[in-house]
């Protein structure tokens, strides 16, 4: 077996898991408004059961109906009427031998009153307000906290008696539990505030109250944050090691490392700028200080590194969060080895940023996810009849890969040497090196499914007309915008398909016009390249358009590179020494000298190329860069359901 530790059975407790793999608590806003586990959040669960996963646990489950609303639509264990639909759901996961754990949630500083009913104010050890909810909580009484105890007692109860494996109680990133731990949030000066001892009194009547109404021996997990990365002023890693040991002494189970809170930055949830295992120095310090089993997040993608931190004893089980949203199979194909099948995880955060927009989680390489009870397997209808697909971008390939798996032969025509569209020119950033693995994953499905792919290869009406297709999609991506400026066409004036796919030489001093992501993107790698760089933008704001959790890791990084941000200003012309741009402001004009002018200005569909498709055949598709610019998971999204009811 190739990947031998991954797949050695472990133990928690008394419990055998069936490999190593782990896949932790994320919020996905499926489950039923009152917080009932519902069919849709039971076949999200089971997707990465039947995929190989060893152990599951739950996504944050409110215990407190009154103040600890984390999502609207968020797994709950407040009332016993709730064990029906979480025993179904425990039932489910475990008919594929793998073990779930519910992890007990409490938003405590870090929710918001809107949600909770009757909107009722925040609750918390101490009351200031949080820099990411700008609300300001109430500080708790003695019989309050004695209170919100009961109902983790309760939620764990529930959890039992449905039948799960035991709990996890969810003591990081400045969630409730967390809060009581550090100093930072916890400025209490009674018996629940200021020395260790009375930090960890919360966490420690919670766990003992657990195993007095669950019994002795039921499984008891932590999950916190092995250093809050607040510098000072709350918990480092020394403290991170002596809280580890503590909750072993009074008899946890595992200890689930993570880091960081969500006033501290974007390390909770990395992003494609973050290597993988970034953390792994951290969860080694607790697993050397500890003797029961440690569970580490550590932002891995690839089997590989999951297998590498369980060689070099950095932890016992592997944490795979997001790869398992991406793929459900990742443990199934680690397991055959089968590494290039697997769609690995490219760090952009859209599960994360559509949370934060109070949907659903979605994900932008995996169509399906949130879907998989609608989308459960395309219908075979095709019978051998002929598709053609213009265009081998992202939309493109998942619209020949469903058309393919539905029996119909496919063709899909590229005018480049390579697939991938868009993302291809984008993978040519430092920062992008991911979106690699999803060009050459996408490429592997289509061949196993045996899509007749024709690179260097422009679709034209006749040689389409050639292959009779009963159906056409066209998904021809756009061209780069260019401005009809003056010194538009100067050799100053650089497109940035041409620098990042062709090696385009730029000068030293170089201005990147247009802060999209391919524009920021752009400007770090030229950068890193020791190049002085300034990003030109016309709009208010830098990035408009990209992930806040991403812009800010990436304005960050700009900003430490000396990389000079310019927004509200619009390019009005090239010239010999640099160029010229117009405050917005106030339409006063400023000249800046620059050796190359980097255009990243975005896309427009090719409109004319695919309206001539679509007057020349009946059953025609458009979608992506063809109708107007289309982030990955548009046109992903758009390319799978737009082939998933093609009857043609």
């Amino acid at each position: 077996m190739k990947y031998e530790k991954l797949f050695t059975p472990g133990k928690l407790g008394n419990m055998t898991v069936k490999n190593r793999i782990v896949m932790p608590p994320m919020g996905t806003g499926m489950a039923a408004a009152d917080g009932e586990a519902n069919d849709q959040i039971i076949r999200y669960y089971e997707e990465r059961a039947k995929g190989g996963c060893g152990l599951i646990i739950t996504e944050i489950t409110r215990v407190d109906e009154q103040y600890g609303w984390g999502l609207a639509r968020q797994l709950a264990v407040t009332k016993p009427g709730m064990i029906n639909g979480l025993q179904k759901l425990v039932d489910t996961v475990h008919k594929y031998g793998t073990k779930i754990l519910v992890q007990l949630h409490h938003p405590g500083r870090e929710g918001h009153a809107r949600l909770n009913p009757g909107k009722a104010q925040i609750i918390a050890p101490s009351a200031f307000v949080t820099q990411r909810c700008d609300e300001m909580p109430r500080e708790l009484t003695v019989p309050e906290i004695k209170e919100v105890i009961g109902k983790y007692i309760t939620g764990a109860v529930i959890a039992k008696n449905s039948g799960a494996d035991g709990v996890e109680l969810h003591a990081a990133h400045g969630y409730f539990i967390n809060q009581w731990l550090s100093p930072f949030s916890n400025r209490r000066n009674d018996e629940y505030g200021g020395s260790f001892e009375n930090r960890m009194r919360f966490i420690t009547e919670v766990i003992y109250g657990i195993r007095k109404f669950c019994g002795k021996d039921f499984y008891i997990g932590v999950r916190f944050s092995m250093d809050e990365m607040m510098g000072d002023q709350g918990l480092s890693i020394d403290d991170g090691v002596k809280i580890a040991q503590y909750l072993e002494k009074i008899g946890v189970n595992h200890i689930h490392c993570s880091v960081a809170i969500y006033e501290s930055g974007y390390n909770i949830i990395p992003c494609y700028v973050f290597p993988q295992a970034p953390w792994k120095q951290l969860t080694k310090k607790i697993k050397e200080a500890v003797s029961i089993p440690v569970i580490s997040i550590n932002a891995i993608k690839e089997p590989a590194v999951a297998e590498q931190l369980l060689e070099e004893g950095v932890c016992d089980f592997v944490a795979i969060g997001r790869g398992q949203l991406a793929d459900p199979e990742w443990a199934n194909k680690a397991r055959r080895g089968e590494d290039l099948a697997i769609r690995k995880c490219i760090g952009c955060c859209r599960c994360i940023d559509a949370i934060s927009y109070g949907k659903h989680m979605e994900c932008s390489i995996n169509p399906r996810l949130g879907r998989e009870l609608e989308l459960q397997k395309p219908e075979k209808i095709g019978g051998g009849r002929t598709v053609a697909v213009i265009g081998g971008g992202p939309a493109g390939m998942q619209a020949a890969n469903i058309l393919a798996q539905k029996d119909y032969k496919v063709v899909l025509f590229e005018s480049n040497p390579y697939l991938g569209g868009a993302l291809y020119t984008a993978s040519k950033n430092i920062l992008k090196e991911k979106l690699k693995w999803l060009i050459d994953t996408m490429g592997f499905e289509l061949e196993q499914l045996g899509v007749e792919v024709r690179l260097n290869t422009t679709a034209t009406v006749e040689n389409v007309k050639a292959l009779d297709p009963c159906g056409v999609f066209i998904c021809c991506g756009g061209s780069h915008i260019e401005p009809k400026l003056p010194g538009i066409d100067s050799p100053k004036a650089v497109r940035v398909k041409d620098y990042l796919e062709n090696g385009a030489e730029v000068g030293k001093k170089v201005a990147v016009i247009g802060s999209g992501a391919t524009g920021i993107e752009t400007a770090a790698t030229l950068a890193a390249r020791g190049h002085d760089v300034t990003v030109i933008e016309m709009l208010p704001e830098i990035g408009t358009g990209v992930i806040a959790r991403v812009l800010g890791v990436l304005i960050a990084r700009l900003k430490k590179a000396g990389v000079k941000l310019m927004p509200g200003h619009k390019l009005t012309a090239i010239t010999d020494t640099g160029i010229t741009v117009e405050k917005v402001e106030d339409g006063s004009s400023v000249e800046m000298e620059f050796d190359s002018v980097i255009l990243a200005l975005g896309i427009a569909p090719k409109k004319d190329y695919a309206e001539e498709f679509a007057s020349n055949f009946e059953n025609v598709c458009i979608m992506g860069d063809a109708i107007k610019s289309a982030t990955a998971l548009e046109a992903i999204k758009l390319g799978n359901d737009y082939a998933w009811v093609f009857e043609g």
